[in-house]
């Protein structure tokens, strides 16, 4: 039982999350415009592809304090657990960091030139969908919530 409970102790929500259980989303629901509290904007495009200004890094990538912004693709995909919102960054335009920023060290990587988010697809108590990351410590379980231009 001390075995169990050292191996649970860092499982936060996170870990173990499988999805939304949300299989009812279309693509005409998720493209057009998203945005944040934190000035993150993202536009997903009929044709599949995105635009994206300040968008922070997910899971610990958050914590080395970039946000990234350019050209990308994004596709709407479906499993066990729920869908997802694949997106994709092909062609960093930007590189910011977030206010205030984490004091800067040389063991802080530099910002990728690409890079990958999963969005997980939820919808809120007005069946308005959501789209939203973990980011940071795994234990603590935060989300990085995009919702419809407009509506934050």
């Amino acid at each position: 039982m001390v075995v169990l409970a050292a191996l649970t102790a860092c499982a936060g929500p996170y870990q173990y999350y499988e999805g939304t259980g949300l299989h009812d989303a279309t693509a005409a629901e998720v493209y057009g415009g998203w945005e944040n509290v934190e000035g993150t904007r993202v536009v997903l495009r009929k044709d599949g592809t995105a635009l994206l200004e300040e968008l922070d890094g997910q899971d610990f990538d958050f914590d080395d304090g970039w946000r990234l912004s350019g050209k990308g693709a994004w596709q709407l995909t479906d499993n066990d657990g729920g869908q997802v919102v694949r997106l994709a960054l092909t062609a960093r335009t930007r590189v910011e960091s977030r206010s205030p920023s984490p004091t800067a060290d040389a063991s802080t990587p530099e910002p990728p030139s690409t890079y990958a988010w999963s969005f997980y697809v939820d919808r809120d108590k007005n069946d308005e969908l959501k789209l939203f990351f973990f980011y940071g410590d795994p234990d603590i379980g935060n989300t990085y919530v995009m919702t419809r231009e407009g509506e934050s």
